[in-house]
């Protein structure tokens, strides 16, 4: 009887614990690729973000610039955004202005909470 007692404990430490490591949430990330017409990825470029107040959502105020690193990408954190609980499915819709030397280029960005978001903006020439 007490070794049944005791695997019982065990079995329902081991469902505790995983229940409470399941609770840990991915976090909110959106990585922005700069590349020439050539299609080369770009260090050194200025990425700036802008919530769209205007999307269907409408997207909350927001403000964010990164320059891009050494391959190219310019990465966001996005958990100040949604905040620490962000509902299931919440969604923000961005203006991305990527600036290098003279010349602008521009894209947007759907980004999901709790996900790694990916976008590419490319420059025309």
């Amino acid at each position: 009887m007490k070794k049944l007692l005791r695997f019982s404990l065990m079995v329902f430490a081991g469902l505790m614990l995983l229940t409470f490591a399941s609770c840990k949430k991915d976090p909110s990330v959106l990585k922005v690729y700069v590349r020439s017409a050539s299609n080369q990825l770009l260090p050194g470029a200025r990425v700036v973000i802008v919530g769209d107040i205007y999307s269907n959502p409408p997207t909350r105020e927001y403000v964010d610039t990164i320059i891009s690193n050494s391959t190219g990408y310019a990465m966001f954190n996005m958990d100040e955004y949604f905040g620490e609980k962000p509902e299931k499915g919440e969604v923000g819709y961005f203006d991305i202005i990527v600036k290098i030397d003279n010349k602008v280029a521009t894209g947007r960005a759907r980004v999901r909470a709790n996900i790694t978001n990916v976008e590419t903006v490319k420059f025309d020439n």
